[in-house]
């Protein structure tokens, strides 16, 4: 029995232990996944807001976390993973991740995690994934990750992670994927990631702070397939060693500072299928190696320095789908070898110097969709062959030298979007299968030199969007059919040699904005048929031979702003109607034969801003007094009519920048306002007794067309008048040899009498121009009641000289203080060294900066002549007056004068000037407003020779200052663009830098970042028209990209000239500034029609505006192809690595700010839409962008400046650039072409 026993209980001993070690095993694992529980109830309620209704099973009484949402365990019921994605939780991650040592995989991506990374997650050993990418983490990557020896994937990418990369995450040794793009990232790549053997992709672009150069041992990664730099400040040149890449399928290092050549090497790098190197600063030769990548599909190269031929051996490369090589310097001749690149989708090679023909080889490469090689030097014929291409959407050969007649079998390519062969010399006549394709929206053949007429087959291509033929030999009528496509927009016929009228059919065009007939010889009377076209905004018809009276039909174009009718030979009275066009912004009906009277009704239409031109017609009567209400109006021309009464009405018209009412019938006093004092006498004679107020000045014609006085008692006065200014030249004569004198004198070191300064100290005397004064009469008004102005850097004096001329004196601030210093300094040279700068100074010429008349010094003081400003400083006139007379028009003028001033400076002048100290009271205003920079004489000459170009000493005035000053301790051109920028804001917004009215002490520029576009627009302004706010978003927008922080990212001088130029062009779009300012007589202008070569040059101008108005095509608030997420700048696809799984929202194009899509503190500077489209696995061409619905969306590239937006658009938006970039949007659609002169004319 006890055996018995004895036995049972040795048998039974092992299952009883083992079932004790489970039982404990059992309870240790409830225990810790109770712990677990707790942990992350605990973590998901930190927050005060409710949870997300997707954790409702997260249950604290049920303590076995396996059973939630988002959370996997092992099968001892540990948790091994948290899975959480695109769920919005608004917590930091879990501080005591050691409370899960069986983790492996940690995933919580795109759910708005705030805080830090804790120091702690190096602690979870068991880690092999970490993904906490698209969330808003801020401080470092803890160096504790290199304790993960396990780890395969790290994903923090799309954050806001500062810091260098810690060069302990070499010790990752299983680490095969680090994704750290887009974040904040700082300091260079460490040389240690050498050491991951196993990494197969890096991607850390988008990391605008990372510097240096690549390491030579990225090349021992041996498995590395996807390298991606691309957005940061990488520079040097690309390390030899990547030719030991054997792996490698994408390099992506575009927009970064690489310099130097592309090596030979990477030719050896066989699996390569995508090279992305665009917008850097390669030079060389692209090197005949590439032939060896048997793979390579896609090799963008675009925007770099490289020089020589294209390589023979790319014809070798046979899987090659993409080749961007624009905007280079490319030379040579395009390769015979591309017609074996049977695989070929696009070939762009614009903007270099490629001559030759085009090969008919490449009309082998039958997928191909793009051909774009405008822009070049290529000649000879455009082979026939290209209408092989059956598959090509887009071809541009504009702007080449290429001749012959347009090929007929273009006509082939059925899926053709849009052909621009404009700017070229080709000859014969438009074919008509070009009217067959009817997928075409864009037909431009602008400038060359097309003859034969308009085919009537026109009517068959209803797709067509824009029709630009001008400045052509074309001949014959507008044909009928052309009423048939009611998709057209834009319209050009200028400058050929169209005749008979215009078909009533035209009205079926309903989608018509543009129309541009100017320059031709077409007749008969205006079409009443024209007034069905409602949508019309621009209808220029001037320099042809219409006759009869101008319809009343008019009134209908509801949508009209320039109405430019000049040169013609319309009669009878003007229509009253015009005044329903209640946008009208330009009526041109100069040089016609209209009769009556000006319509009282004119005065209703509010919009007249540009100009109103009536001059050489026929008109009589009085100025109505309705006029007097068009107080926006720049520039009235009433000359040659038979005009009269008075001139008081335009008393009213505050915003003329230009009146003639020249030979009239006008008499009376002028209105004594500043206009009419400065009018010249060629604005005003020919008229019957028109007198300047208080001095009887008469302005009359006799008979033989000559002016002459009133009355005998006229004659008497004028004869004394003549005798007073006999007399005075006299005197100026005198003086000025007494002036003479005296300069001379004083360039003899005359010794100056002067009790401040003694009797024995020489006064040196520098003119830099013709002056009429001596030293003696300017240190009279040294006296403290012509104080106008204190600075950092002296006392600024008002002075009358002797002649009655004001100049400005700037008093310098003593360079020393001890007597027998200054004589030391004066002796060994300072004198000669103050002398060279000034004389330096003193060559400098420019309509934008302050006249330097000369200079004067002595022992230990230092005198500036400059002119004087009555207008005082633009601070004074920003704050210190009531603002009513600077509206938008004065503060633009002022904007783009300083900046075009400072541009000299930086740009134009050997060696470059930096000012220091750009602020509103160093920006003069003259008499018409004209803005001058001042006190730039000041700042030291920029040393050429250092590549800094920096000067160290202190310099700038609180608000204005630069950020990087106060750490850098320099101040480059650089932190003259920062000060421009707060300048910017300060005309936009009214407010001073450091304002009182700023809630909470913030600078304006913080204050300007967090709010919307017209939330900080000076209240005096929002009453302006929508035309002119759109302005000042554009200029709210520069003035952003300059206040960067980031000196790096601010852009220079003269791209903010040209960008603020752009805005004025756009405003000044077919306006017809030349023959309103000139006001030319009537057999002038008939010449100049008749002209076939003054027309040429005209129609040339036209068609050489490159303004341009997305309101010209069918665009109805499309989504933009284009989405700003918070630090993101993901690509997708082959071309930078994987695509990430979760999109944001698309920005609608009504929420962007207008004229530049905005990027992390500047506007792309884009010479490519396929810099944006980059997701998309068929680019869309340059000047194109998808939009979601396959339909064009409406904004272009330029060569050479920014992405711009031209939309009226009802919100006004600019986004907080502060950690925001720009991210592309994948369009699963056919490319849509959207426009092409935009893009290519801007050329």
């Amino acid at each position: 029995m006890l055996n018995s026993f004895s036995s049972s209980s040795s048998s039974s001993s092992p299952s009883s232990f083992f079932s004790i070690i489970i039982l404990l095993l059992f309870g240790f694992s409830f225990s810790s996944s109770n712990h677990e529980a707790s942990t992350l109830f605990t973590w998901l309620h930190t927050s005060s807001s409710q949870p997300p209704s997707s954790f409702s099973n997260w249950n604290i009484n049920d303590p076995n976390p396996c059973n939630w949402t988002s959370i996997t365990c092992s099968s001892l019921s540990f948790v091994t993973e948290i899975n959480i994605q695109s769920i919005t939780l608004q917590l930091p991650i879990p501080s005591n991740l050691s409370s899960f040592p069986f983790l492996d995989k940690l995933v919580i991506s795109d759910s708005n995690l705030t805080g830090t990374i804790p120091s702690d997650i190096g602690d979870c050993s068991s880690l092999t994934v970490i993904d906490l990418s698209f969330n808003n983490l801020v401080g470092s990557i803890p160096s504790s990750i290199g304790k993960l020896e396990n780890l395969v994937n790290l994903s923090l990418n799309s954050n806001q992670l500062t810091g260098k990369i810690p060069f302990e995450i070499s010790d990752c040794i299983s680490l095969k994927n680090l994704h750290l793009f887009d974040n904040q990232l700082g300091g260079s790549i460490p040389n240690s990631l050498g050491k991951l053997s196993k990494l197969e992709v890096l991607r850390a672009g988008g990391n605008k702070d990372i510097v240096g150069k690549i390491p030579e041992e990225i090349g021992e990664c041996s498995n590395l397939t996807v390298l991606g730099l691309a957005d940061t400040r990488i520079s040097g040149s690309l390390p030899v060693s990547f030719g030991k890449l054997k792996k490698l399928q994408t390099l992506s290092i575009y927009t970064t500072m690489l310099s130097g050549e592309i090596p030979k090497e990477l030719g050896n790098c066989s699996e390569l299928v995508d090279l992305f190197l665009y917008e850097n600063s390669l030079s060389g030769s692209i090197p005949s190696e590439i032939g060896k990548l048997k793979k390579l599909e896609q090799l963008f190269l675009w925007q770099n320095g490289l020089v020589g031929a294209i390589p023979n051996e790319i014809g070798n490369c046979s899987s090659l789908r993409n080749i961007d090589l624009s905007l280079n310097s490319l030379s040579g001749t395009i390769p015979l070898s591309l017609g074996s690149l049977l695989e070929l989708e696009e070939f762009m090679i614009s903007d270099n110097n490629v001559s030759g023909s085009i090969p008919a080889t490449l009309s082998n490469a039958e997928n191909l969709q793009q051909l774009q090689v405008d822009t070049n030097q290529l000649s000879g014929l455009i082979p026939p062959e290209i209408g092989k291409l059956s598959n090509l959407l887009v071809f541009f050969a504009w702007q080449n030298q290429l001749e012959g007649s347009i090929p007929s079998s273009l006509g082939n390519c059925s899926k053709l979007q849009a052909l621009d062969l404009s700017r070229n010399s080709l000859t014969g006549s438009i074919p008509s299968g070009l009217f067959q394709l009817q997928n075409l929206t864009k037909l431009l053949l602008i400038s060359n030199d097309i003859s034969g007429s308009i085919p009537s087959e026109i009517g068959s291509c209803k797709s067509l969007i824009r029709l630009r033929l001008g400045n052509n030999r074309i001949t014959g009528s507008i044909p009928k059919t052309i009423g048939n496509l009611r998709n057209l927009n834009f319209l050009d016929l200028s400058g050929n040699r169209l005749s008979a009228p215009v078909p009533d059919e035209i009205r079926s065009c309903v989608q018509l904005q543009m129309i541009d007939f100017s320059s031709n010889n077409l007749e008969g009377s205006l079409p009443n048929s024209l007034s069905s076209l409602s949508s019309l905004q621009v209808l220029d018809a001037s320099f042809n031979k219409f006759s009869g009276p101008l319809p009343a039909s008019l009134g209908r174009l509801v949508s009209l702003s320039k109405l430019i009718f000049g040169n013609n030979l319309f009669s009878g009275p003007i229509p009253a109607s015009l005044s329903l066009c209640s946008n009208l912004q330009l009526i041109d009906l100069s040089s016609n034969q209209l009769t009556g009277s000006i319509p009282a009704e004119l005065g209703e239409i509010e919009a007249l801003e540009i100009a109103l031109n009536l001059s050489f017609n026929l008109l009589s009567g009085t100025i109505p007094p309705q006029i007097s209400s068009l107080n926006k109006l720049s520039i009235l021309d009433l000359s040659h009519n038979q005009l009269e009464g008075d001139l008081q009405t335009l008393s009213d018209l505050d915003n003329l920048v230009s009146l003639n009412v020249s030979y009239n019938k006008f008499t009376g006093y002028l209105p004594d306002n500043k206009l009419f004092r400065q009018l010249t006498s060629k604005d005003l004679t020919g008229n019957q007794g028109l007198c300047t107020s208080g001095q009887d000045s008469c302005f009359v014609l006799d008979s033989s067309k000559t002016d002459m006085a009133l009355n005998k008692n006229e004659i008497r006065k004028s004869r004394r008048i003549k005798l007073a200014v006999g007399l005075l030249i006299a005197l100026t004569v005198v003086m000025l040899l007494m002036g003479i004198t005296a300069v001379i004198k004083a360039r003899r070191t005359i010794r100056d009498d002067d009790s401040e300064l003694g009797d024995s100290w020489p006064w040196q005397f520098i003119p830099f121009q013709k002056l009429n004064f001596s030293v003696e009469q300017i240190l009279r008004c040294l006296i403290d009641r012509n104080i106008i102005g204190k600075g950092c850097s002296g006392v600024v004096y008002r002075g009358e000289m002797d002649n009655g001329e004001v100049i400005a004196v700037k008093k310098l601030w003593p360079i020393a203080t001890d007597e027998g210093e200054a004589l030391k300094d004066y002796k060994s040279g300072v004198r000669d060294s103050f002398s060279a700068e000034v004389k330096a100074l003193g060559s400098i010429r420019h309509k934008n900066i302050v006249r330097f008349l000369g200079c004067c010094w002595n022992k230990k003081t230092r005198l500036l002549i400059f002119d004087y400003m009555p207008n005082g400083s633009l601070s004074s006139v920003l704050h210190e007056r009531t603002g009513s007379s600077l509206d938008w028009e004065l503060r633009f003028r002022i904007l783009l004068g300083s900046a075009e001033g400072l541009a000299y400076l930086h740009h134009d002048c050997v060696p470059p000037i930096v000012h220091r100290d750009i602020k509103a009271n160093n920006i003069l205003i003259g008499l018409e407003f004209e803005p001058y920079i001042a006190d730039f004489g000041l700042a030291k000459l920029v040393d050429d020779g250092d590549v800094g170009r920096s000067s160290n000493t202190v310099a700038g005035s609180y608000g204005y200052i630069a950020p990087e000053y106060g750490y850098m301790m320099k101040i480059t051109e650089k932190s003259d663009v920062y000060s421009y920028g707060v300048v910017l804001l300060e005309v936009l917004t009214g407010k001073q830098p450091i304002d009182p009215t700023i809630p909470d002490g913030l600078h304006v520029v913080d204050w300007v970042r967090q709010k919307r576009g017209l939330e900080v627009l000076d209240p005096t302004l929002l009453s302006r028209p929508e035309s002119e706010i759109e302005e000042m978003i554009q200029a709210l927008g520069i003035a952003l990209l300059c206040v960067n922080s980031s000196p790096d990212e601010r852009p220079t001088m003269r791209d903010i000239a040209a960008m603020l130029k752009e805005i004025k062009n756009e405003r000044e779009e077919y306006a017809k500034f030349d023959v309103l300012l000139k006001g030319s007589p009537a057999n002038e202008a008939k010449v100049l029609a008749t002209s076939s070569s003054a027309s040429a040059m005209q129609s040339f101008n036209k068609s050489n505006n490159t303004s341009f108005s997305v309101s010209s095509l069918s665009i109805k608030a499309l989504p933009l192809c284009i989405r700003i997420t918070k630090s993101r700048t993901q690509v997708a696809g082959k071309r930078s690595g994987r695509r990430s799984k979760k999109e944001a929202p698309p920005i609608n194009i009504k929420k962007m700010p207008l004229g530049l899509i905005l990027g992390i503190g500047r506007a792309y500077r884009l010479k490519r839409a396929s810099t944006l489209d980059i997701l998309s696995p068929k680019r869309a061409p340059r000047g194109f962008y998808k939009g979601k619905n396959c339909k064009p969306t409406g904004f272009f590239t330029r060569k050479g400046g920014y992405v711009v937006v031209k939309e009226k658009l009802p919100n006004y938006v600019v986004p907080d650039l502060t950690g925001f970039k720009l991210k592309p949007y994948v369009s699963q659609c056919p490319i849509e072409a959207k426009t092409s002169d935009e893009a290519s004319q801007t050329a």
